[in-house]
């Protein structure tokens, strides 16, 4: 419970701190203000309108995948597994780099790129799930190698589809790729939050019986635990939680991998306390960076997968190397 109150009050700060920071500096206190001013001054909409829509999308996101991050891994018995190692990533940025290539965006409008996004990552997972199938029995090895395959071969086609745009468009999709919470549109943000939500309460009801598949199927089977079922809902759970993350906001990598990674070293391999810790943590870990994104060569805005990847990494690399190290 301590280290859930420690994250949880690190995440109020990591907030304030989302808050405040920008071209315009507003105060811890000057923030309690505005949220009950009467008067709409300029700090008041830059409040409301940009920091606060961008901090609650940030703890949606990071929350949400670094969720789908602890079931995956747990459901693997394998911490090097994350959200995008299931190929989902990739599938929706062939989606997104499609809907450029053809100038869908122009038609649909500002929810084209979300949409294809979603479309991409839901393909992705209908192709592995059908794939990894086989006699009524979900093979979660071959489920992890068609995911990687599916994630080379998305890479390779999106890769192709750049080779022959134009200048304007590469833009786009490269930005849209290493992520962006900069997403102006309030139904979409309230759309991840409540997946989010969604997500964490659906994923505690097989905390159990994840915690006795750590043990190995069979002893789960004779536990009375219906392992084909848990991990069908633990991999719906976490890939519908992913698309919805990265066709908002991009590929942010390394939320879901380091992560519940690191929360397992703190808490233990409890289930019902890594859901929820992992939770608030990647929720705090991508507000932090996204606020770093934004200062550190302000004026400009580095996209917040690039700071992701550069301390997620360097802090991966910092846990594997101790020797002490349970993996």
């Amino acid at each position: 419970m301590w280290i859930l109150l420690l994250l949880t009050a690190i995440a109020v700060v990591a907030c304030i701190i989302s808050l405040g920071t920008g071209s315009t500096h507003i105060g811890a206190g000057q923030i309690v203000r505005l949220f009950f001013a009467k008067h709409r001054t300029p700090e008041y909409s830059i409040l409301m309108n940009i920091r606060l829509p961008r901090t609650i999308l940030a703890l949606a996101v990071g929350g949400g995948l670094s969720l789908a991050g602890a079931m995956l891994q747990g459901m693997f018995r394998n911490p090097l597994v994350s959200p995008y190692t299931m190929g989902i990533s990739g599938g929706a940025s062939l989606g997104v780099c499609l809907t450029v290539a053809f100038k869908l965006h122009a038609l649909i409008g500002v929810a084209a790129f979300p949409l294809s996004g979603f479309i991409g990552a839901m393909i992705t997972i209908i192709i592995v799930h059908s794939m990894s199938t086989g006699k009524g029995v979900l093979g979660a090895q071959s489920m992890l190698l068609i995911g990687v395959m599916i994630s080379f071969v998305s890479a390779s086609v999106v890769m192709l589809v750049m080779a022959m745009s134009s200048s304007e468009d590469i833009h786009g999709i490269v930005f849209w790729i290493m992520g962006s919470l900069g997403e102006p549109n309030n139904m979409l943000i309230l759309i991840v939050v409540v997946c989010s939500l969604v997500g964490l309460v659906s994923a505690y009801f097989f905390a159990v019986d994840l915690n006795a598949m750590a043990l190995g199927e069979e002893e789960a089977i004779h536990l009375g635990v219906n392992v084909e079922m848990t991990k069908r809902w633990l991999f719906l759970i976490s890939s519908i939680l992913t698309g919805v993350c990265v066709s908002v906001a991009g590929i942010i990598g390394f939320v879901g991998l380091v992560v519940p990674h690191f929360v397992r070293m703190f808490t233990g391999f409890d289930h019902r306390i890594v859901f929820v810790c992992s939770f608030v943590a990647g929720a705090a870990f991508l507000v932090m960076c996204d606020a770093l994104a934004r200062t550190i060569i302000a004026p400009l805005e580095l996209p917040v997968g690039v700071i992701t990847g550069i301390i997620g990494g360097t802090l991966f690399i910092f846990a594997l190397s101790r020797k002490n190290t349970r993996l």
